[in-house]
């Protein structure tokens, strides 16, 4: 006989399983009927997922040690009935809680954001100006003129796009 699983949260025989996919890697989770009932997994209006992901990680769980938020007064358990918490110090005191479970949604657990096509042109054409123009500065330094005139040339029409070359 195969032995039975063990709750993840208190090691009694588990008859609650869960599996999640997430990013191609499964996740299971394994519970007790009493620590299924304690986390609202059997009562479908008070199951969260975001309170099953806080129990991914191997600490304490932070609802039987109190923790709470001396900002805003927040706890697991509110997160747990909201999906949200209250101000931006909760991500610190309960950083070693929502730290797996973003490893776990996302990419890491940092927001890198996303940089609009438009500024990255901007800056891109910020960046070559400067390169010219000191490329100019130091065709000029050198007497080296017709360097200097292909690069005042070629600065004019990143200044200028839509304009037309002089004629020579």
């Amino acid at each position: 006989m195969a032995n039975p699983l063990k709750c993840d949260l208190c090691a009694k025989p588990a008859t609650v399983h869960l599996t999640q996919i997430v990013n191609n890697k499964v996740h299971k989770v394994d519970l007790c009927e009493e620590c299924a009932q304690a986390k609202g997994v059997t009562d479908p209006s008070g199951f969260s997922l975001a309170d099953l992901l806080l129990k991914a990680s191997l600490n304490p769980d932070p609802v039987a040690t109190g923790a709470r938020c001396e900002q805003c007064g927040c706890t697991p358990a509110d997160f747990k009935k909201h999906g949200r918490f209250g101000c931006p110090a909760c991500y610190d005191v309960f950083g070693a809680l929502v730290t797996p479970m973003l490893d776990t949604m996302h990419k890491g657990s940092a927001h890198t954001g996303k940089v609009p096509q438009k500024a990255l042109a901007r800056r891109a054409r910020h960046e070559r100006l400067s390169r010219l123009e000191l490329d100019l500065t130091a065709a000029i330094k050198s007497e080296r003129y017709e360097d200097a005139a292909r690069t005042r040339d070629e600065i004019n029409q990143v200044k200028n796009p839509g304009a037309e070359e002089p004629p020579r």
